[in-house]
């Protein structure tokens, strides 16, 4: 994941009111929240589907049901995704794909899971505040951090468009772990993973995969003589997903994909103290890489795997 300061505390909102606490606050905030779980609750229909959110304007200190860094299925609201004034047409409402209507080039069957390429906005997005999740995991307690992730969110949601809609001299693609259970599904309770590849020659100058936000200035020519490689970031599960062979199966996805894309060899960062990613790394066959006194940051590490 990219590291950068954490933005200051956002101002208070212009013309708010006091004295409206205690018991009053508790009401309104209750009305306010749309109940929705992780699993489906018995419904009308016999429980073939779920409760769906009829907005997303709702209050903006509300999380994202189903991705919360709780293992609890707690009663939350669904985040407004972007700035109040901006336009959007993201709908949390709207059902999963089916399999019929997923019609992707690159796919993973697992368990009650699938993983696939990001098909629809929405998703894109969910992947994006799945991110937000666990860049400010471990800061939890900070009374600012729902407004920190949903501004990390929505600038990681533009970006990733413009990096997967971009693809002159290289292909971008973020896949996403999806549920696949036989029951109708929003997309928000559906999406449980994410990472992204792309593909790519190396750049003149470049000899290995910079770092996430510690990119030197390279020059923009792609050197076509030389084989391409792939690198993957952004590899996150959300927390109540994790331990099901989510993450290995996304890699293993990727590892496909890129193949297929050309790809001779695959790289990725990870931090020299997550030892439980590197254990799945070091599993699946990523090996540590010798710069040969290359620079590199001493919190991260480079990992390769040969196609050979």
């Amino acid at each position: 994941m990219a590291s950068g300061a954490v933005a200051p505390p956002p101002p208070p909102l212009t013309g708010a009111r006091r004295g409206f606490g205690g018991r009053g606050l508790l009401l309104r905030r209750r009305l306010a929240a749309t109940p929705m779980k992780d699993e489906p609750g018995v419904s009308a229909n016999g429980g073939k589907e779920e409760m769906v959110a009829d907005s997303v304007n709702v209050p903006r200190k509300a999380s994202l049901p189903g991705l919360s860094s709780s293992s609890s299925n707690r009663t939350t609201a669904i985040p407004t995704p972007l700035h109040p004034v901006e336009p959007s047409d993201l709908r949390f409402n709207r059902l999963r794909p089916s399999i019929e209507e997923s019609d992707c080039k690159y796919t993973r069957y697992f368990g009650r899971y699938v993983a696939r390429e990001a098909m629809i906005d929405e998703e894109y997005w969910i992947a994006a505040w799945l991110r937000a999740e666990n860049h400010y995991e471990d800061q939890s307690g900070d009374r600012y951090v729902e407004s920190f992730k949903r501004k990390y969110a929505s600038q990681e949601f533009h970006a990733l468009k413009k990096r997967c809609g971009k693809q002159v001299g290289e292909k971008y693609t973020c896949f996403v772990a999806v549920k696949n259970d036989g029951l109708t599904r929003t997309v928000l309770n559906s999406v449980v993973g994410t990472l992204d590849v792309c593909v790519r020659h190396p750049l003149h100058g470049e000899t290995y995969p910079a770092e996430p936000g510690n990119s030197p200035f390279y020059s923009r020519i792609y050197q076509p003589d030389q084989p391409r490689f792939a690198y993957l970031t952004n590899v996150c599960v959300a927390k109540y997903a994790r331990r099901q062979g989510i993450a290995s199966n996304m890699l293993l996805l990727a590892i496909d994909a890129a193949r297929l894309d050309g790809a001779e060899i695959i790289y990725i960062h990870v931090h020299k103290d997550n030892l439980p990613a590197r254990r799945l790394y070091d599993h699946i066959g990523f090996k540590m890489v010798d710069m040969d006194g290359a620079r590199q940051s001493s919190d991260l590490c480079l990992l390769s795997f040969g196609m050979h």
